[in-house]
């Protein structure tokens, strides 16, 4: 089996010994994405919700450098920092996951890199 980097500008560069995302066996495994402005470096102020926009958004670039974009994404892992702010985030994702719906896990976790509220990785084919 043979893996491929990807790689993609319009996303965050990785920040650690780790690739955007991994092409093997037809398909692409996207690493959690923080919700970084890929311009700026900075972390995005807000709120969950807005937080989730970018790092869909986020997701989204990386998948287009792989050839792919959201509707080929069949696995979604979402970190949060606090799951009463479920609703919110789950309002944004709605809005850019369409059915037949990606298979999720969300997990609350303790922490996120830079403090941030949300990471999701995801799991794409072509």
């Amino acid at each position: 089996m043979t893996k491929q980097a990807v790689v993609s500008r319009e996303a965050p560069a990785a920040i650690g010994p780790y690739s955007q995302a991994v092409i093997a066996g037809g398909m692409v495994f996207v690493s959690g994405q923080i919700p970084i402005d890929p311009g700026t470096g900075a972390l995005v102020e807000g709120g969950v919700r807005a937080q989730t926009e970018i790092v869909i958004k986020n997701l989204g670039a990386v998948l287009k450098a792989a050839g792919l974009d959201l509707p080929h994404v069949v696995k979604t892992t979402v970190y949060m920092k606090n799951l009463s702010e479920f609703q919110a985030m789950n309002e944004v994702y709605g809005k850019y996951f369409r059915e037949p719906y990606p298979a999720r896990a969300t997990i609350e976790v303790s922490n996120l890199p830079k403090g941030a509220l949300v990471e999701i990785e995801v799991i794409a084919i072509h």
